[in-house]
């Protein structure tokens, strides 16, 4: 299809991976404790979900403001959450096929961490789905993580997407605002919180392969005038075709088949 009509932007745990929201909490309680701070309580946790490690250390928990030091806590602080994880990495259910999908409809993709590039790089390779992602925006290449826009307009930048062209997945209502302030529309999928808490966003799921591209297309509303003719239809015929080869029966061609 040839693809200027969408961006996919995705986050990366818990859209893309299973995880464990348990081992972000341990982390910053161990962390607290190596420092002789107190432990931060559960609404605080909550507060800094999906920020850059610096940012939840200088902003929210007010633990330092020198630079040398939130280095040296936001890196202790990957330290311990790693080993916690155990470098033991699982995709969602659902979420291969849709990348596969998007792949198949040559929709651009970019993949959104807080977690170090090294680390997620490492990931991708111990998963096997290098290559889907032609853009990957980690934790070295913006200064902010949510509930701050910067890391969905970067990916969008390096896609070479307007903003209202993209579509972001996402895992939180931090993530949902950051889209929206971004301009952009965000699908939630339902791992980490439940559908009821993320209403705020444009569409929940609870795994990305209930969506359909004629499902994305509705969401980027593509058919709107600000989009022009440019726009293919290809993708809907693609979806067809395809259904019908599930459908197509592997037998010889038959009588009408030859005339045709």
């Amino acid at each position: 299809m040839g693809c200027g009509w969408l961006g996919a932007l995705f986050e990366w745990e818990g859209v893309i991976i299973e995880d464990n929201p348990q081992l972000e909490k341990q982390a910053w309680l161990a962390l607290a404790e190596e420092e002789g701070k107190s432990p931060p309580p559960a609404f605080i946790l909550r507060r800094i979900e999906g920020m850059k490690n610096e940012q939840a250390i200088s902003e929210v928990l007010c633990w330092s403001r020198d630079p040398a030091q939130l280095r040296r806590m936001a890196a202790r602080k990957e330290e311990i959450y790693q080993a916690l994880q155990g470098g033991i990495y699982r995709l969602r259910n659902g979420s291969q096929e849709f990348v596969n999908a998007l792949t198949c409809y040559k929709i651009p993709m970019a993949l959104v961490s807080t977690r170090p590039r090294k680390v997620v790089e490492t990931a991708i390779r111990g998963i096997g789905i290098e290559g889907f992602f032609s853009v990957i925006v980690a934790a070295e290449d913006v200064h902010r993580g949510k509930p701050d826009p910067e890391m969905f307009v970067y990916a969008a930048q390096l896609l070479k997407f307007t903003p209202e062209r993209c579509i972001v997945f996402g895992y939180s209502n931090q993530t949902v605002e950051a889209a929206h302030d971004a301009r952009m529309k965000c699908v939630a999928v339902a791992c980490k919180h439940p559908v009821d808490e993320l209403g705020t966003s444009d569409l929940v799921v609870n795994r990305l392969d209930e969506l359909s591209i004629v499902d994305l297309k509705s969401l980027a509303d593509i058919e709107s005038a600000e989009f022009g003719s440019e726009v293919p239809e290809l993708e809907l015929e693609l979806e067809l075709e395809m259904e019908e080869e599930e459908y197509r029966p592997s037998t010889s061609l038959a009588v009408d088949d030859i005339f045709w």
